[in-house]
């Protein structure tokens, strides 16, 4: 029997256009890295981020009010409940949640943390700034996870670690844009320990050998995750490892530019160049049927409850195979990322301002 998702999706060919585009714009980092994807993946992958995007955007908006919050939880119940709004992002993810059995608890802590986002909050430890992270940043690496037909918990935990680990450099890379928008990211305890005063730090932010050895705190804490993910990413379908782990060595690279900066993140923002991008992608394809498998290590206290969320859901949904259709043909694959770093390799370099606004979410920056 066909799965009545497959008889009436409610995302059209349109739609999915409609999300690839938003992110061909808004996340040059994400869209290389999705075009070493297998094509079953890459298509739920945009609309995933198409989501998340629009979420960011909806909270950072001109209002910046909680109503923004309210106004997604309102779109992601219609999403849950067959009746999306009449966009092309909702009926995508609302057909996308359905089809991989996406737990709601997910998508619905994403948007607890960017309700944080909207209070204001800040973080006394790193263990506050993992729970901050796993929602707006472990969320998207759970569900890309499942994006990929794998449910086992070891690698969920994995695909938090990485989404955390992203959220930590996010962090780092922009200790000087957050301050000047009067949002403190850095574990306030270790700003403390270093002699900083967060609030007055907050009111004339610079740059100093004190904040340099917080911001090298944070790395090595990112760090220490990225290595770990890459036991998940060992046991992910083969055709969808060499794209998660360009994700993970492009963002990863993204704090060894930061430390080439002597770690000031004030006065400057750190950014990956075209040519070292498209080697990183390289590096990916050849590295990833090699990534080691590592022992399994449980996930972190701040990430747990999205491994649970999905090992508690009952499936009942038939799933397309991650791995149906052909993903080896990498020459046709590295020609549209030459073509992609040829025509917008040239923004490198622009002042935040020439690029549009810095996106909270891992992933999503320009």
């Amino acid at each position: 029997m066909v799965p009545i998702w497959l008889e009436n999706p409610a995302a059209s060919d349109d739609d999915i256009d409609a999300c690839r585009a938003m992110i061909r714009q808004g996340s040059r980092t994400f869209f290389a890295a999705s075009l070493l994807l297998p094509p079953a993946i890459r298509s739920p992958a945009y609309t995933l981020y198409a989501f998340c995007r629009f979420a960011d955007d909806e909270v950072d908006g001109v209002d910046r009010e909680q109503d923004a919050v309210v106004r997604l939880r309102d779109r992601l119940a219609r999403a849950y409940d067959g009746d999306p709004l009449p966009s092309a992002t909702d009926r995508a993810f609302a057909d996308m949640v359905a089809r991989y059995a996406i737990p709601r608890t997910i998508p619905e802590a994403l948007l607890e943390g960017l309700a944080w986002d909207t209070d204001g909050r800040r973080y006394e430890d790193l263990s506050g700034l993992y729970a901050y992270s796993a929602r707006v940043a472990g969320t998207v690496g759970a569900m890309m996870t499942l994006l990929m037909g794998v449910r086992d918990p070891l690698v969920l935990a994995r695909a938090c670690d990485l989404g955390v680990a992203m959220q930590l450099t996010n962090i780092a890379r922009d200790v000087g844009e957050d301050a000047r928008m009067g949002r403190i990211y850095l574990p306030l305890a270790w700003m403390r320990e270093a002699g900083i005063d967060p609030d007055a730090w907050l009111a004339a932010p610079r740059f100093d050998e004190r904040l340099a050895g917080v911001v090298a705190r944070l790395l090595a804490a990112a760090d220490a995750l990225y290595v770990r993910s890459e036991a998940g990413i060992a046991h992910l379908p083969i055709g969808c490892r060499p794209g998660i782990l360009a994700a993970r060595i492009m963002y990863a690279e993204i704090g060894r530019v930061i430390e080439r900066h002597g770690l000031d993140s004030v006065s400057r923002r750190a950014y990956v160049r075209g040519r070292r991008k498209l080697a990183l992608l390289a590096q990916a394809f050849a590295t990833a049927p090699l990534v080691p498998g590592g022992n399994p290590m449980p996930p972190l206290d701040e990430t747990r409850f999205l491994v649970d969320a999905v090992t508690d859901h009952a499936l009942g949904r038939i799933r397309p195979d991650p791995a149906r259709g052909p993903w080896w043909d990498m020459q046709r694959r590295i020609v549209w990322v030459l073509d992609l770093f040829e025509r917008l390799g040239q923004r490198d370099g622009l002042p935040a301002s020439e690029r549009g606004r810095p996106a909270r979410l891992a992933g999503l920056e320009p």
